[in-house]
Parts: C-alpha cells; sequence; structure tokens
C-alpha cells in the first residue's frame, strides 16, 4: 500500500516507522511547504496542523484517495467534509484519537456515564494534560469524552478551565513537556469519588491505529468512525 503522510512531524515520523513495519511504501511526506501529487498515493494519513487539515482532506477526496485525519481543531468545517465525501462518492475517517485503548475507554466512559446520570451528587469534572507543542486545547480526544457524556446525561456543554455549573463540564487543559496524552474523568460527591482514567505511554499506539484504519479503509466509500474499525459498535 501506498501511503501519503500529510503532516511529517513527531506523528508523522511514528506512523511512518509503523507503516514501514506492516510492508507498506510512503510516497509522500509532506512538511507544509512543498507541492505534492496526491494521486500517487493509495490513502492518505494526515496528521498536519489545524489552518492545513481541512484542504489536505479536501484535496484527497477531491482526488478519490481515501483519508485518514487525527488532526485536531478543524472540526467547524466536519460537516463540509462529510458533504463533499458523499458528493464525490470519497472515503474518510476522523477521530481525535485513533488508540485501542482510547477508543475503548470513549466507550466505557459513555457507559458510566448513563450509570451516573440519576445521581444528582456527583459532579462531572476532566483533564487532560499534553506535550507542550500541541496546538489546540482542549484535546479532541477530552472533546469526544465530553460529547459522550452529554449524550448520555442533563449536561448540554463543556467549558475549558470553568468552574463546575449543573449544565456544562470543565474540562482543565495541561501543557508540559513530553507527555503524549492522558485524560481522566472524574465524577465527585461529599462522601467519594469515582475516577476513570487513559494514560498513552508513548505515541505507538495512536500511530498503529492511524495505520490500521487506513488499511480498513482501502476500497470503501463513506464516512467512517473507529469504532466501524474495531467494531465497537
Amino acid at each position: 500500500m501506498k501511503i501519503a503522510l500529510l503532516g511529517y512531524g513527531r506523528m508523522g515520523k511514528e506512523i511512518e516507522k509503523i507503516a514501514l513495519q506492516r510492508g507498506h511504501e510512503i510516497v509522500i511526506k509532506y512538511t507544509g511547504n512543498e507541492d505534492y501529487d496526491i494521486k500517487l498515493a493509495d490513502v492518505a494519513i494526515d496528521f498536519s496542523i489545524p489552518d492545513v487539515a481541512f484542504t489536505n482532506i479536501s484535496n484527497c477526496i477531491t482526488n478519490t484517495v481515501p483519508v485518514v485525519s487525527g488532526t485536531t481543531g478543524w472540526l467547524d468545517k466536519y460537516q463540509d467534509i462529510v458533504n463533499l465525501c458523499n458528493d464525490k462518492k470519497g472515503a474518510f475517517i476522523y477521530a481525535s484519537n485513533f488508540s485501542l485503548g482510547v477508543n475503548i475507554f470513549f466507550e466505557l466512559n459513555k457507559q458510566l456515564a448513563k450509570m451516573m446520570n440519576s445521581l444528582e451528587q456527583y459532579n462531572i469534572s476532566m483533564e487532560e494534560i499534553h506535550h507542550t507543542k500541541k496546538l489546540d486545547a482542549p484535546s479532541g480526544t477530552a472533546i469526544t469524552l465530553a460529547e459522550g457524556i452529554i449524550e448520555n446525561t442533563n449536561k448540554t456543554s463543556w467549558e475549558l478551565d470553568k468552574q463546575i455549573s449543573e449544565s456544562s463540564i470543565p474540562i482543565k487543559a495541561i501543557r508540559t513537556p513530553e507527555v503524549p496524552g492522558t485524560h481522566a474523568v472524574t465524577y465527585n460527591s461529599e462522601v467519594d469519588s469515582i475516577d476513570i482514567k487513559h494514560t498513552a505511554h508513548n505515541r505507538q499506539g495512536f500511530a498503529l491505529g492511524a495505520v490500521v484504519a487506513a488499511e480498513w479503509l482501502i476500497n470503501k466509500t463513506g464516512v467512517y468512525t473507529m469504532n466501524d474499525v474495531l467494531n465497537l459498535g
């Protein structure tokens, strides 16, 4: 499989290692400064930056190249990509996090939210910790977790660095050197606390998940999620 890496930072380099180990060929390494012909690739993996992700993904879909994206911070245009993908009969997967463990964590988070919904004595809060080079806050993974809670409780929104309120979920975003990613959800009452947490030890899990998603997407059309790739329901 010929892969285009749209974004060749730390994640791009980690994806390259995993892809080569799995017998694939890297035909494009786009750093943001050079021209490239996306048609050289069988599939593209976008881990770029928010300002160029939409253009990268649109270019792939327009040229009928399946594309997997893990870039966050551009999702105000997500529906435009969905519409374009449907119009061009393209293939697209977006995930805020490609790690198998995180996607299981997403499902665990939803189930816990359902169980806690009727227990009004518990306040919900979230915390995410990432490396200092991460440009967006809160992380896309934290937003996905918050959306999972909102779908299953009476909460209606999330807010960054705000106090606990009846309707919203406060998310604290911490940036510190060399942390791949930690996410925690806490239900706190006067008598006890319940915490669920996922801690990434390195970027290999993210990279492997992205390559597996790219492999899965070949010869498909439509818009998918990691639940489809991993058959999580």
